[in-house]
């Protein structure tokens, strides 16, 4: 299942939540197919004014963040390494089309692959 947590400061988050919501779930479509869109998990955290920092310093403004997680066969199979940058620009493209061009260059993506074993749903380990 792909879970997707966006980090955005607060101010530049409010009232785009469906749209950033919608996005990256259209995101994870466009890499995995349709299969993967009732099972793609979005969670938004806004970030509250001077809670968000950079060189030490909180800042007015900054590009989302987004961290995408999934199994580790999602990333390390023998399509792995295509996936792997399709998602990072397919996730960057869904953030720039709710933020504007601007953000582009200080989006970030991070892709969590997780082992077989160390996740769990329903109290009950994932294998």
């Amino acid at each position: 299942m792909p879970h997707l947590t966006a980090r955005v400061l607060e101010p530049q988050l409010a009232g785009r939540e469906p749209e950033l919501i919608a996005a990256l779930t259209d995101a994870v479509v466009k890499v995995y197919g349709d299969w993967a869109r009732p099972l793609a998990v979005v969670h938004l955290e806004g970030v509250p004014p001077g809670r968000w920092g950079v060189g030490g310093v909180p800042v007015p403004t900054a590009a989302p963040a987004v961290t995408f997680g999934i199994r580790e066969g999602a990333l390390t199979g023998p399509e792995g390494a295509e996936h792997a940058s399709a998602l990072v620009a397919s996730i960057t493209d869904a953030v720039v089309a709710v933020f504007g061009p601007d953000v582009r260059p200080g989006v970030s993506v991070e892709l969590v692959a997780t082992p077989p074993g160390r996740s769990g749903s329903g109290g009950v380990i994932d294998y």
